[in-house]
């Protein structure tokens, strides 16, 4: 059985104070739950993907499983995730494949690569930062840079932003048409290229990730909540 990596996006329509309750309630509902290695639930950004201001409609969970099968039944069976799906106007669910990651997520690296192929298609990508204090003018001043490079990069099919808390910990997550248009937009993109070289040089991050995956699967669902 091959360890898997998922990202579920909820959206709500109604029962949104409830959302932003779980926030705080959820997460010591999936402590010590067998299969489940690593997870966090996550806001997400306003705007385009990338913003100041988060997006109260939207939320997501990422897990890290042992095996699909572990994933397909919890999701399935426990009381949380059913009350999630009943109050949710729309899910999307990514299955993912870890290839490559390095850096670290509250200590650890979560993603362990159990393939080194190159050339996948398509690759979703997620970068995970928790930011210093005295950081935060310099690195908010720089998101709509950010925002603009990846909204009109070749091969991008969806962004968003991600992340535990606003402002201080940060995480994108972006799906590719292939690692070509990754390597591209990392390499030959000046906007990025002089983000990523401020970030060194200024010491943005305290914490921080970059993890790629072979998008498994993409499954979308709505209901009438």
């Amino acid at each position: 059985m091959a360890e898997i990596t998922t990202v579920t996006f909820f959206n709500f329509k109604k029962n949104r104070f409830w959302a932003f309750q779980q926030m705080g309630r959820a997460p010591s509902q999936m402590k010590n739950l067998e299969g489940l290695s690593f997870f966090k639930f996550l806001g997400t950004g306003g705007g385009n993907g990338f913003s100041l201001w988060p997006d109260f409609s939207t939320y997501a969970f990422l897990g890290v499983w042992d095996s699909a099968a572990v994933f397909e039944q919890t999701f399935q069976q426990h009381p949380l995730f059913q009350s999630y799906f009943s109050k949710a106007s729309h899910t999307r669910t990514l299955v993912l494949s870890p290839i490559a990651s390095h850096g670290k997520w509250s200590g650890q690296n979560p993603f362990q690569p159990i393939s080194t192929a190159e050339d996948i298609s398509p690759v979703v990508i997620i970068t995970r930062a928790s930011l210093r204090w005295r950081k935060l003018l310099s690195f908010w001043k720089h998101v709509p840079q950010a925002s603009q490079a990846i909204a009109h990069a070749k091969g991008v099919h969806y962004f968003k932003g991600i992340g535990e808390w606003p402002l201080v910990q940060q995480a994108t997550l972006s799906i590719w048409e292939n690692t070509e248009a990754v390597h591209t937009f990392a390499y030959k993109s000046q906007d990025h290229a002089q983000i990523v070289k401020k970030t060194k040089q200024q010491k943005w991050y305290k914490e921080d990730l970059f993890a790629r995956f072979q998008l498994l699967s993409d499954t979308q669902n709505s209901t009438s909540a």
